[in-house]
């Protein structure tokens, strides 16, 4: 390992906000606007405890993605052969179908901002995106706007939260004694945390940076919780700006919940900040869904890994397109979201395997209070996968 790397905050802050931005897309506003209008403070609680779940189950993973060097698929396939092949068809199905909702996330973003068509929109947005993968440094250039984008995001959105004068005394009792306590919210904010591919997003990058090895663990694990941190601040913020608006006795527009509580703290200036944050969430969503989900092939295929620039350019192409073509195709989401919430179980649950096989870990001793963290994790969101999938399947087959 490069020793000099391994202090490279630079790289470590910006893998932490790979991660985070990935998390905060157009469905994490949706998600937090619409779970705090239904809980309103003692949402607070759910948001606190999703945190510790969320930092239970990154550090896992990332700290074994980082003392082995190799990539999530990579870890699979050597617990179980062809696990991570399984995972990696997941992980990129996934990608693809949430991506289609991102670029038309980005492309609304554009039409609150400038009043252009949404297809055209995503058009622009992908050829943002695209223009970042471009480039001959593309890896410091993903740092540097995912560092941006995150610090821009959570500050446009504290300006919203601070306008609309929130009951932050009920907020604070609320977090930490609720009225109610609705443990499905949990499990769905970890999920919309650290489902999917967005776990692996800065745990990959950090391989492609060659942070990895016994010496860079501490790195690592403040980096992990950087992300977490950079994720649970946001929605924070997030909750406050809605707390305030609902407490003044307005009421959210169902059509577009985040949008009408920007609006209805700020007014018009409101409602464009809006566009701003929608745009940047959506957009570093798909830089990181497309990003994250090539990595799960490069070492599956040599011409991915030779290309890997291209590939992504490939993947956020097609997906603008299809969503020009088809816009979000419903049936698809519902079947890949259905399916997007097995992953994580799959992928902590092999991972703690790694965690004691000396092949892959080397002489790594995993500390025991991590495995259990992530044991409840992967209890809990089997459970949740259960459960939606079962929910879903009316709609999947009716």
């Amino acid at each position: 390992m490069n020793k000099n790397k391994k202090f490279d905050w630079s790289v470590l802050i910006g893998a932490a906000f790979l991660m985070a931005s990935s998390a905060i897309g157009p469905g994490f506003l949706t998600q937090t606007t619409v779970f705090t209008s239904k809980l309103y403070a003692s949402f607070g609680f759910v948001i606190l405890m999703s945190v510790v779940l969320d930092v239970g189950a990154q550090l896992n993973v990332w700290r074994i993605i980082g003392v082995s060097g190799k990539r999530g698929q990579d870890v699979a396939n050597l617990v179980l052969p062809g696990l991570g092949h399984f995972i990696a068809f997941l992980v990129v199905l996934g990608g693809v179908a949430f991506n289609i909702g991102n670029v038309a996330g980005a492309g609304l973003g554009l039409n609150v901002l400038f009043g252009l068509d949404v297809v055209t929109g995503a058009f622009i947005s992908a050829a943002v995106a695209i223009s970042l993968f471009v480039l001959k440094e593309a890896g410091k250039a993903l740092d540097k706007v995912s560092q941006l984008a995150g610090f821009l995001m959570i500050f446009l959105t504290l300006y919203i939260a601070v306008t609309s004068n929130p009951p932050l005394g009920e907020a604070v009792v609320k977090t930490f004694a609720p009225d109610v306590i609705d443990s499905m919210s949990i499990v769905t904010l970890v999920g919309g945390t650290v489902g999917g591919y967005i776990m692996f997003s800065g745990a990959h990058r950090l391989i492609d940076a060659g942070i990895t090895g016994l010496d860079a663990l501490p790195q690592i694990s403040r980096s992990s919780v950087i992300g977490i941190t950079a994720t649970g601040v946001m929605r924070a913020v997030l909750f406050l700006a809605t707390l305030g608006v609902l407490a003044a006795g307005f009421t959210l527009d169902p059509a577009n919940p985040p949008a009408s509580v920007f609006k209805l703290a700020a007014g018009e200036i409101g409602y464009k900040l809006f566009g701003i944050v929608m745009w940047i969430a959506a957009l570093t969503s798909v830089i990181g869904a497309a990003y994250t989900s090539v990595s799960f092939l490069r070492s599956l295929s040599s011409f991915v890994d030779r290309n890997n620039n291209l590939v992504i350019i490939a993947f956020i192409i097609f997906s603008t397109f299809v969503f020009s073509i088809v816009g979000q195709p419903v049936t698809v989401l519902v079947v890949v979201g259905t399916l997007n919430g097995l992953i994580l179980p799959i992928t902590l649950g092999a991972m703690l395997f790694a965690a004691y096989n000396k092949k892959i870990v080397g002489e790594y001793q995993h500390p025991l209070w991590m495995t259990i963290f992530g044991a409840v994790v992967v209890a809990l969101t089997a459970y949740m996968g259960a459960i939606t999938i079962m929910s879903q399947l009316p709609k999947i087959f009716g």
